[in-house]
């Protein structure tokens, strides 16, 4: 079944065609995986109201604008919505990034040494408090604490429909792509095939390896920027 047509008008492109896709993932009916999201939403959410104050401080005391940035990204079988992390750059960052070079390989962005990211930005990012904000879309279901990355618009626009398998799961905080390099891994066609890595390998357990594994890719502060 195609996705609808308002789906198509958000990639800006009026001839965009959105590849049908399989049923949903088994992850997806799970009822195990929804009840560890929202307990680990609402620890998330708990140590979020006791960082807001002091992370938000720095923020803006490290540059003007905004404490949160927020953008629409894309889900579960395309589906659009909308997340919000701590401001890590600054605030004209979108239209900077035509100046910035892209190191990675494919229809994503990366650079190592991103000058659109601020002092703040850079150990927000190390340690992942940037992400923080996103355990209300887990919450509602929008998003799951593993899961594939969420990608933007413009990336979804150059999908093909290999590239489009990898949103048969719900998006996630973390995922096999976190754990196996984060940022350091810049080829786009890898990311996908870890995605679908994970998608094979799914189960509760295999989710909750890769949540203990998340924790020793923050802390080995390796692949972040």
């Amino acid at each position: 079944m195609m996705l609808s047509s308002r789906n198509n008008q958000c990639f800006n492109s009026s001839e965009q065609v959105i590849p049908s896709m399989a049923d949903n993932h088994p992850s997806v009916h799970s009822s195990f995986k929804r009840i560890t999201d929202i307990a680990g939403s609402l620890v998330g959410l708990s140590i979020l109201a006791i960082i807001l104050v002091p992370v938000a401080a720095l923020i803006k005391l490290d540059s003007p604008g905004p404490i949160f940035y927020s953008q629409v990204r894309y889900g579960l079988k395309g589906k659009p919505f909308r997340i919000r992390k701590f401001r890590s750059m600054v605030v004209n960052a979108d239209a900077l990034k035509a100046s910035v070079p892209n190191q990675a390989q494919g229809i994503i962005f990366k650079n190592e040494s991103d000058p659109r990211v601020t002092r703040i930005g850079k150990l927000l990012r190390k340690t992942s408090l940037d992400e923080f904000p996103q355990f209300f879309n887990v919450l509602k279901g929008e998003m799951s604490l593993v899961g594939t990355r969420p990608p933007t618009g413009d990336e979804v626009a150059r999908y093909s429909e290999y590239h489009w398998r990898r949103l048969d799961v719900k998006p996630g905080l973390t995922g096999q792509w976190q754990v196996s390099g984060r940022s350091a891994v810049k080829d786009f066609e890898e990311i996908v095939k870890l995605d679908l890595s994970y998608q094979r390998l799914w189960s509760p357990w295999h989710d909750i390896k890769i949540i203990a594994r998340t924790f020793l890719v923050i802390f080995d502060n390796k692949g972040a920027y």
